[in-house]
């Protein structure tokens, strides 16, 4: 009987996870770069029950029962957004379908070779330095110019060029005199000059690698091999005057809402008969 009151529990504990999970794609749908992120359960392992004892019998094996669901991880999902045209030259959107030679990825951004192994669909990402130096990576391009005529993302940090440092114009410099070309390089829109600034965008082999860190930005936990700089082949466009909608699929999410929230009532159900259950053996059974 407590096997199955645990069993409950734990589905509770589940989606319980899987109802935050949603909740938190639902209130990002509008955050622009955002990526919706998946919650991923898994069963306990089975366990093998054997009747045994029973006047020097040999055991006989009676079947094999589950012990109950867990969330195992939160999975992102780096599938390329729509682009909204917000006609401001401050805003760029990433545009990218990077390819692997001998690979055709699905809808979902895998492939699944014959043995089984699977293989997801690299991307791109605008190359990001933190406050506290560290490098990160975001598909969100709300950037604008601060006094010191650093270009910096919504939370101040740093945009970095092709030379790994970052992006600075001349103080009193404004992006509406700047134009982004195809090369990546700041072009003087009067003039028509490059202004030896260029964007840094990376191509991020393995995206699950990537450790979600908050305001639309990522941390790379993977080998350094596994990251470079885009070349000239690769699929990949920035789009000035645009940002990238978040990939969250509102409708689906409500649906998944709904579902996680009538599962968690029918494990609390169960915990309640359960309970009564209990009560009965102790306080009734118990006179006999």
């Amino acid at each position: 009987m407590l096997r199955g009151l645990y069993t409950a529990a734990a589905g509770m504990v589940t989606q319980q996870r899987r109802h935050d999970t949603v909740t938190n794609n639902i209130s990002n749908a509008n955050t622009p770069g955002y990526k919706q992120v998946n919650s991923v359960s898994r069963s306990f392992p089975e366990m093998l029950l054997e009747l045994s004892g029973v006047k020097g019998e040999q055991p006989k094996s009676i079947g094999s029962i589950h012990t109950g669901v867990f969330a195992e991880e939160s999975l992102s999902i780096h599938l390329q957004g729509d682009l909204s045209n917000t006609g401001r030259v401050s805003d760029f959107a990433l545009v990218s379908d990077l390819a692997v030679p001998g690979m055709a990825f699905d809808a979902s951004g895998k492939y699944v070779a014959p043995d089984g192994t699977v293989t997801f669909q690299p991307q791109a990402f605008f190359t990001v330095q933190d406050r506290g130096g560290e490098v990160k990576y975001t598909r969100d391009g709300s950037f604008h110019l601060n006094d010191q005529g650093f270009l910096v993302t919504s939370d101040g940090s740093n945009v970095l060029g092709a030379d790994n440092q970052p992006v600075q114009f001349e103080p009193g410099t404004s992006l509406e005199g700047l134009y982004l070309s195809k090369d990546l390089n700041f072009i003087d829109t009067a003039t028509g000059n490059p202004t030896g600034r260029q964007l840094l965008v990376s191509r991020i082999e393995n995206p699950n690698k990537l450790v979600r860190e908050g305001n639309g930005k990522f941390r790379f936990d993977g080998e350094e091999g596994l990251v470079r700089p885009v070349n000239g082949e690769d699929r990949f466009e920035v789009r000035q005057g645009y940002t990238e909608r978040s990939n969250v699929d509102t409708a689906q999410a409500m649906v998944d809402l709904m579902s996680a929230q009538r599962a968690y009532e029918t494990n609390q159900k169960m915990i309640q008969f359960y309970d009564k259950s209990l009560e009965k053996a102790v306080n009734e059974i118990g006179r006999v």
